[in-house]
């Protein structure tokens, strides 16, 4: 497919598939629950954090810990009593239990006694080009706040390759625009040219199918090789895409 028509192809497929009409079936609709922008990054945060698997899973899972915190996601983090916390040790999904719940409970505790919002945690520096160093930072001041021998494995870490997909998604969540109605735009100071798209199985088969990437793993330098591309068709808001790219990939509607 020639490059110009890819473009196109891409385009359309990425406006038809950001709508509201697919939030039910989709882990945003976590975060979509809430009003409070304060909620709706913690709701947002824990549910990316746990987004691995069948996606009714991940979605059920979610809104389990939701309704553990009270459906008060922001409150319970800031107010909790002992008692209250106890109620963590019934929560697991797949290798995230107890323990990890109670972790990101109490560092975000520590983190909003320090700041308004978990935006000033992703700020990018002069210079950087996306967000990768400013994720690798944000695991590091969560590791500092609530130091864990277990429940780092948790947040990605780019320096060491990773995709770091969730993350990836949750920031695409917070700082792309809500006129699609999917994404929030809660987060004004980040700018959507840094995001890049989440890379999982869905997104990584469809983009080589499409010629977009040649890396065969789905890491850190895949990542950056969509990136690059993704930029070129559209460098004001280039995650737009991972609508078309996840979509395509899971109804199979490749047809090259």
């Amino acid at each position: 497919m020639e490059i110009l028509a890819l473009k196109e192809f891409l385009d359309q497929k990425a406006h038809y598939y950001e709508s509201e009409i697919f939030i039910p079936d989709d882990p945003v609709s976590v975060p979509h629950r809430f009003r409070l922008k304060n909620d709706i990054e913690i709701a947002g945060l824990l549910t990316a954090t746990i987004s691995w698997g069948n996606r009714k899973s991940i979605i059920k899972s979610a809104n389990f810990l939701m309704q553990l915190m009270d459906d008060a996601p922001y409150d319970f983090v800031m107010h909790h009593s002992p008692k209250e916390l106890k109620r963590l040790s019934r929560f697991v999904h797949r290798t995230f239990n107890a323990e990890d719940a109670l972790f990101f409970v109490k560092a975000l505790h520590q983190y909003y006694q320090r700041f308004d919002s978990l935006e000033e945690a992703f700020l990018p520096k002069e210079g950087e080009k996306d967000l990768m160093e400013a994720i690798a930072r944000f695991r590091q001041l969560m590791l500092q706040l609530q130091p864990t021998t277990r429940s780092g494995k948790h947040i990605a870490d780019p320096s060491t390759g990773s995709a770091a997909k969730r993350i990836h998604m949750y920031l695409r969540w917070m700082v792309r625009s809500e006129k699609g109605g999917v994404d929030f735009g809660l987060w004004r100071s980040i700018s959507p040219a840094l995001l890049s798209c989440p890379l999982d199985v869905h997104t990584g088969t469809t983009a080589r199918a499409l010629g977009l990437i040649t890396r065969k793993q789905n890491d850190r330098r895949a990542v950056e090789e969509l990136d690059k591309v993704l930029r070129t068709f559209d460098p004001i808001d280039p995650v737009k895409y991972d609508f078309a790219l996840f979509g395509i990939g899971m109804e199979k509607k490749i047809k090259l």
